[in-house]
């Protein structure tokens, strides 16, 4: 189970699914935090990164203005 919600409550931070119902027919739970989260920083800044580079290398005629 992949969990990518989150959500703060008085306890802490949370994730969209309930534990404890998925926990038997689960292989594996994803952790909130720190599950997918770093992977979507990691992701973004790859994204990032890739579109500085484009821009960098794209002519001068297609860099918007």
């Amino acid at each position: 189970m992949i969990d990518v919600g989150i959500h703060r409550t008085a306890a802490g931070l949370r994730g969209d699914v309930e534990f404890t119902s998925v926990a038997a027919i689960a292989g594996a739970i994803t952790p909130v935090p720190g599950g997918v989260g770093p992977m979507t920083i990691a992701m973004l800044l790859h994204n990032t990164l890739q579109s500085a580079t484009s821009l960098l290398d794209a002519p001068q005629s297609q860099v918007p203005s």
